[in-house]
């Protein structure tokens, strides 16, 4: 095959592929491969694997570096777990990744590069605190009702973010306290902390919140590093940054949905995005290349970017096999179960009665709600996770819907329902390229033992995902970081 004709074969696969939109990790498939170009051409400088936030970062670092790029992503959509979903009416809102906080640097500019605005979250009238069908209500701004509880959870809050002061983020295993953290489970953190139920549920929900995975199936080691990554290089994580509104992670959201930044994004590199392109191997090559079987061709790169989580990135089959500490690594990440629900109305009558929409608590199946906007109307959102998830994964839609609207029916009234006008969700469980949400997390035992593979190159291949993060581990502002820091290890060789 001439220069010419792998070039049109090539244009041919690519331009097949940009006919769709854009989302996720790449994963397996079984469709047949094109024909394979000569090791000695190189189809891309750099293939990229998965076309969420981390592998577009990445890719337009290298791209502005000028390097030839190549981005395979499974779906037929850029934005990996950062997607806008469509309710029944065609009101289109977020189904994944939603807010901004500050510290958030990366994601707050790239947003303003591509034209995407945001609002604040409203955070007026009173939240509600949901602890054994009584609601407390507490006004919006006070991060801590006045329960039984109270005083030993806010020692136990001193405590998370003394230990963030300093924490060696995004390595954790070299944490002076590692080995112990790493040997104990956040359940077991929490009941050295706290004797009362409120303050058990409330250091519980500052894990389960924002992980969707209960506290016994988590590292301790984990948890504080993911408190302390809640920041930047100029100002240390804190669990008031991490999960508050005012001031927090949850400060604002963006206007059209989040989505809007990695699609316009994609849109911008044209014929590096190839869709439906599930990778099924990769193999280094005698000589140094690297060889990329996907579902849209077989690709050639001196150098390949894994962005996907570690808790998926080994359903490709790599060749030779990855080093045994990075195996184990992977097979000790587990994603957390979750969906996200979301009913429309005509106007937020929540306020009528003082209430700020936000709601957390051991209400079920929903546990965390905020009000959030979309297409001109308000929106009521609410996260399913971890136990209750897993409950509704087996459930026909009709009954997913009808047990998330008892949810809010018991939080807001009567009028949750009557006041319906549309709705929609997004199971990521169902999800064949993510497996569940929001972030993939450990269990005791695996960071101190093999958390170094997290971001370590194995040959020509390097690792990004918000999971490999430094600060803002699990948020769209970690991923972006994670495709940067791939790229710049790229580039420095």
């Amino acid at each position: 095959m001439n220069e010419i004709d792998r070039r049109t074969l090539l244009r041919g696969a690519v331009l097949g592929a940009v006919a769709g939109t854009a989302l996720g990790a790449a994963g397996l498939a079984g469709a047949a491969p094109m024909r394979r170009a000569p090791a000695a051409v190189r189809d891309a400088d750099v293939i990229v694997v998965g076309g969420g936030m981390s592998g577009l970062a990445a890719a337009k670092a290298l791209r502005s570096a000028g390097r030839r790029v190549l981005v395979l992503e499974a779906r037929e959509r850029a934005g990996g777990r950062v997607h806008n979903v469509s309710t029944l009416g065609g009101v289109s809102v977020d189904g994944g990744a939603e807010f901004l906080g500050p510290t958030q640097d990366r994601i707050a500019a790239l947003a303003t590069e591509y034209g995407v605005t945001t609002l604040p979250t409203y955070n007026q009238g009173e939240s509600v605190f949901w602890i054994e069908d009584v609601a407390h209500r507490v006004p919006a701004a006070v991060p801590l009702p006045v329960l039984p509880g109270t005083a030993e959870t806010a020692a136990a809050l001193a405590e998370i973010d003394l230990t963030a002061v300093g924490f060696p983020v995004g390595e954790p295993w070299r944490h002076r306290d590692a080995a112990y953290l790493d040997s104990i489970t956040w359940q077991d953190w929490i009941d050295s902390h706290a004797r009362t139920y409120e303050g058990r549920l409330f250091l519980a929900l500052a894990e389960s919140a924002p992980l969707s995975v209960r506290p016994h199936e988590l590292s301790a080691l984990f948890m504080m590093n993911y408190f302390a990554s809640a920041g930047n290089e100029r100002n240390p994580g804190s669990f008031e940054r991490l999960l508050s509104v005012e001031g927090g992670a949850q400060e604002r959201f963006f206007d059209g949905g989040a989505a809007l930044v990695p699609l316009r994004m994609a849109a911008t590199m044209d014929e590096a995005m190839v869709y439906g392109a599930a990778v099924r191997s990769i193999s280094q090559l005698p000589g140094g290349a690297l060889e990329v079987a996907s579902a849209r061709g077989t690709f050639t790169a001196d150098k390949v970017i894994v962005a996907m989580s570690p808790a998926i990135s080994d359903r490709i089959d790599y060749r030779p096999g990855l080093p045994a500490d990075r195996t184990e690594l992977c097979r000790g990440y587990t994603m957390g179960r979750i969906a996200k629900f979301l009913a429309i109305y005509d106007r937020p009558f929540w306020r009528d009665n003082g209430l700020s929409g936000q709601v957390i608590g051991d209400g079920t199946p929903i546990d965390v709600t905020y009000e959030s906007y979309g297409g001109g109307h308000a929106v009521l959102m609410g996260f399913i996770s971890a136990d209750a998830m897993a409950a509704l994964d087996p459930v026909p839609d009709q009954d997913f819907v009808d047990r998330c609207l008892d949810s809010f029916v018991r939080y807001f009234g009567p009028e949750a329902r009557t006041r319906l006008v549309d709705h929609g969700f997004k199971k990521w469980d169902d999800d064949p390229w993510s497996w569940g949400g929001p972030t993939a997390t450990t269990r005791p035992g695996i960071l101190t033992r093999f958390g170094p593979s997290l971001r370590e190159p194995v040959g020509g291949i390097h690792w990004a995902g918000t999971e490999t993060a430094d600060f803002w581990q699990g948020y769209m502002d970690g991923a972006i970081r994670s495709g940067e820091r791939a790229a710049a290890e790229i580039l420095v060789v």
